[in-house]
């Protein structure tokens, strides 16, 4: 089959690789009809994820068509149209039953790696190194899909494959951000990035409630889609996001803070941010935390700091000072995407929201590496790439 694959740096390559099998009686293996190009992925574009491998199939938002099921799975029949989680989850384990499916113990082979860079092992991921599982991605013409009855969800014909793809991560990730802020009548969200999973976390935000949102990012296209949604956008290249924000609360500060960029902040945002990147090319740091310092210091007094950007390790002069004398609380987490998929498909089929919103580009697998190329510079308006095999 054709798939996309990791080959270091800024070299993602359309390849032919071995068709995937059945390999354990509850896997599932779908015909990919549509996949896209993650903000995450990007990091993997950037030789920012460590224990990547040349060759590796990469790409985690998937969904398709079941061609084939294991003996034990049982709750999906060939045919099902499906959407797959990025998320492998066991659903049986301790932190699967109480709904934390990303913290999966059972799913991740390449445990031991894990726990030696962050104390503990997360779930296993499609497509995202072998520090978490090294499971092959779905940027392919077609996906092994293991504990097929815990992780995909049977979608409605009535709905388009675009309509419910970003149910894979970006919709749950941004409704989560949102979710995290324990949104009140009233009260005013910050959100940095308005990429896809900002744009994301900028609806959920109204859905849940929140009088206004400000938007904070530079580029064009982003910031007038954030618009769209009744969004208050900022300019980090035009206006001090600190002073803007204290203005616009009567100096009180943002009742919560979305961090949706992670360890990729542009590095012409402030001295603080050129600064981190010259320190992780020149291996004395490991991210770009620009974006956390000033939601910090942007969060009114006892409000929430909410934290869906990906980070990998350890991050430098964080105001932690400021974070314990103010009462803020931090919440963050790779999404347990199975957690909410039930009622994030209710609300795309009773039209409360259409995520297709995002898409600028389309294209297939062979012109992958040109549209990683274009995300990854947000060339031509590129907010959002989605690839049909």
């Amino acid at each position: 089959m054709k798939a996309l694959t990791w080959h270091g740096k800024g070299d993602i390559r359309c390849e032919s690789v071995p068709d995937p099998a059945i390999e354990d009686e509850g896997d599932a293996i779908i015909k990919v009809t549509a996949c896209a190009i993650c903000g995450s992925d990007l990091h993997i574009y950037n030789g920012l994820i460590p224990a990547m491998e040349h060759g590796d199939v990469v790409g985690h938002e998937t969904m398709g068509e079941v061609v084939a099921l294991g003996k034990a799975a049982s709750k999906l029949k060939v045919g099902d149209r499906v959407v797959v989680p990025f998320t492998i989850a066991c659903g049986e384990c301790f932190f699967c039953q109480r709904g934390f499916h990303s913290a999966c113990e059972r799913t991740n082979p390449d445990r031991e790696k894990a726990v030696k860079m962050w104390g503990n092992s997360p779930a296993g991921l499609f497509g995202y190194s072998h520090l978490l599982g090294g499971y092959s991605g779905g940027q392919a013409e077609y996906l092994r899909v293991p504990h097929a009855d815990v992780g995909p969800i049977k979608v409605p014909e009535e709905l388009t494959d675009e309509q419910v793809l970003f149910l894979s991560d970006i919709f749950p990730t941004g409704y989560m951000a949102a979710e995290f802020c324990d949104i009140e009548s009233g009260d005013t969200i910050a959100v940095w990035g308005c990429g896809p999973v900002g744009q994301m976390a900028i609806r959920s935000a109204f859905l849940l409630g929140a009088e206004r949102v400000i938007a904070v990012d530079t580029v064009p296209e982003r910031l007038r889609l954030a618009e769209t949604a009744g969004a208050a956008t900022l300019d980090y290249m035009k206006e001090d996001i600190y002073d803007r924000i204290m203005e616009m609360t009567h100096g009180r500060g943002a009742d919560a803070c979305i961090d949706a960029v992670g360890t990729e902040a542009d590095s012409r945002a402030s001295l603080d941010s050129l600064v981190d990147r010259v320190k992780v090319a020149a291996y004395l740091g490991t991210d770009r935390p620009h974006v956390l310092r000033q939601a910090i210091h942007c969060c009114r007094n006892f409000g929430t700091v909410s934290i869906v950007g990906v980070y990998g390790g350890y991050l430098d002069k964080i105001p932690f000072g400021s974070a314990i004398n103010r009462g803020l609380t931090f919440r963050m987490a790779q999404t347990p995407v199975q957690r909410y998929l039930p009622v994030l498909l209710d609300r795309i089929r009773i039209g409360e929201i259409d995520p297709s919103f995002v898409i600028t580009h389309r294209g297939s697998l062979e012109e992958g590496p040109d549209l990683y190329q274009a995300f990854n510079k947000r060339a031509d308006g590129c907010v959002k790439v989605v690839m049909k095999p």
